[in-house]
């Protein structure tokens, strides 16, 4: 698996240069610019994904392999040899942190004990190469959908017995996060949904995965882990209809079960749009709940129904993406993971490198867009305009809570003519367009 550092070095250093003309260079992400009074590294927080580039071989729902990623290994030597890999991948491409599932980075035992001491072999290995390179997670998951034990969910199972491993492999989690450093522990709900109503119980199901989830917040304060938890909001696949279907939903549940003091979303892009929604008010639902907290970073393909999993390219969506962190306050514990993957036909090493780098450069225009947007005023100057009526008379008086229904009844009784001003939606989309190709870097 060294071969991802050895296929870098061939290729040429990796440049920091902006305006770089070679594929093997950024053309803006430069990790020591200053904008916005942070540095773009700050800002942006990049992660790789375990998952996707380190163990994914390009099998689909409707064919195998395409690349090789074992590198004729086996066993806890295979592991250490990727994770000497993706330490190396990471220090090139300037990467701070990495993501991963339990299973990514260690061998999954025949029994919960078994897994547990292979995850910990791993999990101190892992910790050798943080201290040799700085780089560490961003946050840690456990997978609980993968094997068949979790066919009907995890937390949500009818089987109490599969409820219990996955609070051990959750514990196994936590652990890990606390001795790798991490500041952020996820609950992707894979298969925390259901089928059909004819052989569920709902209720049920929704008050234990409350109680799971209060459980490891619990355990996890009590062995130190000051961090965020995430709940990552998907509307389907597997499941037909996901208990986390999108960021109102995760909102509404937290609220429900007392966890939102402690909890935020992590908002994925693919599955906004699977749920009908755009990437950018997914990000708003979370930040105007007070809960927005990370972000898994790619792109679907609208004209396929299922989760691709792509790396982000499209500087709309990530322009608006970056315009709604900074407008939240920028990531505190959170960044940028991708979580995407290059495509089937895209099976070399040096393919996942180019993947990388457009993503990057993606997310670091859209960065600097961004703040040109904010620095150009006239779209936050229309929005606070449009609403100018409630920042005196009656307008502010609703706002203050000093009004009831009888006074606004009385007060509107005689009104006539009342019409609310333009939206302007194609100037100001016109105004973005000039914003995005003004040509400044």
């Amino acid at each position: 698996m060294a071969i991802i550092t050895d296929s870098i070095e061939k290729n040429g250093e990796i440049s920091f240069r902006e305006g770089g003309s070679e594929p093997f260079e950024f053309h803006y992400y430069d990790k020591d610019r200053v904008i916005g009074g942070k540095t773009m590294g700050n800002q942006l927080r990049f992660a790789m994904s375990w998952w996707h580039t380190v163990n994914a071989s390009g099998a689909d729902m409707f064919g195998g392999d395409t690349m090789d990623k074992t590198g004729g290994l086996s066993g806890m030597e295979k592991y250490r040899a990727k994770a000497d890999s993706a330490f190396g991948f990471m220090k090139k491409l300037g990467i701070d942190y990495y993501c991963f599932h339990d299973v990514d980075v260690a061998p999954e035992g025949e029994t919960l004990e078994e897994s547990v001491k292979y995850l910990n072999e791993m999990t101190d290995y892992l910790l050798a190469k943080q201290n040799e390179t700085g780089i560490k997670p961003l946050w840690v998951t456990a997978n609980m959908f993968g094997d068949k034990k979790f066919m009907a969910g995890a937390a949500t199972s009818p089987s109490a017995d599969v409820y219990a491993i996955a609070a051990g492999k959750v514990k196994a989690g936590i652990d890990a996060a606390v001795k790798l450093g991490s500041a952020g522990y996820v609950f992707w709900g894979g298969r925390e949904g259901y089928d059909t109503l004819l052989n569920t119980d709902m209720s049920l199901e929704l008050d234990n995965l409350g109680r799971f989830m209060t459980m490891a917040r619990d355990y996890a304060r009590k062995v130190g882990f000051k961090g965020d938890f995430y709940i990552e909001p998907k509307p389907k696949e597997p499941t037909k209809h996901q208990y986390d279907f999108d960021a109102a939903t995760c909102a509404n549940f937290l609220r429900r079960y007392g966890l939102e003091n402690d909890f935020k979303l992590n908002i994925e892009a693919n599955h906004a749009t699977l749920a009908g929604h755009t990437f950018q008010h997914e990000l708003r639902v979370a930040a105007v709940n007070g809960m927005f907290g990370s972000i898994d970073a790619n792109q679907g393909d609208l004209l396929l129904g299922w989760d691709t999993d792509q790396f982000p390219t499209n500087v709309y969506d990530t322009t608006l993406c970056m315009y709604e962190v900074i407008k939240a306050g920028g990531f505190v514990n959170g960044g940028l993971n991708f979580d995407a993957k290059a495509r089937r036909q895209s099976n070399t090493i040096e393919d996942i490198v180019l993947s990388y780098i457009a993503g990057m450069d993606a997310f670091a225009l859209g960065l600097i867009k961004a703040y040109e947007m904010i620095e150009d005023g006239r779209i936050e100057k229309f929005i606070e305009e449009r609403y100018a009526s409630y920042r005196d008379g009656i307008g502010r008086r609703i706002v203050e809570g000093k009004e009831t229904l009888e006074s606004l009844a009385a007060y509107a009784a005689g009104l006539r003519n009342v019409t609310p001003g333009s939206g302007r939606q194609e100037y100001l989309e016109t105004v973005f367009n000039e914003i995005l190709f003004s040509g400044k870097k």
